[in-house]
């Protein structure tokens, strides 16, 4: 399971980049707001990835943030949605922005997305409400929970404590615990496990 290159950026297409590590060139599928996250070509980059294998194909899939690949992995979750669908709604929507449709169960939000109906729409929101909760990002909700966590160290705990089996929104509000608990200058490693810690609670 390859889950993160880091390497040169050696080119980019409408749809893919090809990221040269230590002289073998991956080639990564990956959303629009990826692509245009990578920066120059030539230049070092640090990428987040999925791989997809099926009967007759292997692929991987890239994401410049942990949260983008966790939307990615709820998004393919959902029936109808493979992966071409589920680039062409994180190309158009920031992970903040899909949490709030969710949340606020807006299907025509999520419609407006290449390739996905209304129909497809409605089970999107309708199907992720339950794994991603009621919390809108940066508000909280009525019951107090803590915000969706942010990009860097936060986004990569989330990722961690997502890929342990934790709800997104249980990871957040745990991350978001453990951040403010640690402070901004908290190592990965710490703030990962004083996380693991309350969300286990």
């Amino acid at each position: 399971m390859i889950a993160k290159l880091k390497g040169r950026l050696d080119s980019v297409g409408i749809d893919h980049a090809v990221i040269d590590v230590g002289g073998v060139g991956y080639l990564v599928s990956a959303s629009a707001r990826t692509l245009s996250a990578l920066g120059p070509v030539g230049e070092a980059v640090t990428i987040h990835t999925e791989m997809l294998v099926g009967e007759d194909f292997m692929r991987l899939v890239g994401f410049a943030s942990g949260e983008e690949r966790d939307w990615f992995r709820l998004l393919t979750g959902v029936q109808g949605v493979g992966a071409k669908v589920a680039l062409a709604i994180l190309s158009g929507f920031e992970p903040a922005d899909l949490h709030r449709a969710v949340a606020a169960q807006d299907k025509a939000m999520v419609a407006r997305a290449n390739g996905v109906g209304p129909k497809l729409a409605e089970r999107i929101v309708r199907e992720l409400k339950d794994k991603v909760g009621g919390v809108v990002p940066g508000l909280g909700s009525a019951g107090g929970t803590a915000p969706v966590a942010g990009g860097g160290h936060q986004a990569d705990a989330m990722a961690a404590l997502t890929g342990l089996g934790f709800k997104p929104a249980e990871a957040s509000a745990a991350v978001s615990a453990a951040d403010a608990e640690l402070g901004a200058d908290a190592t990965l490693d710490a703030l990962v496990r004083l996380a693991l810690k309350k969300a286990a609670k």
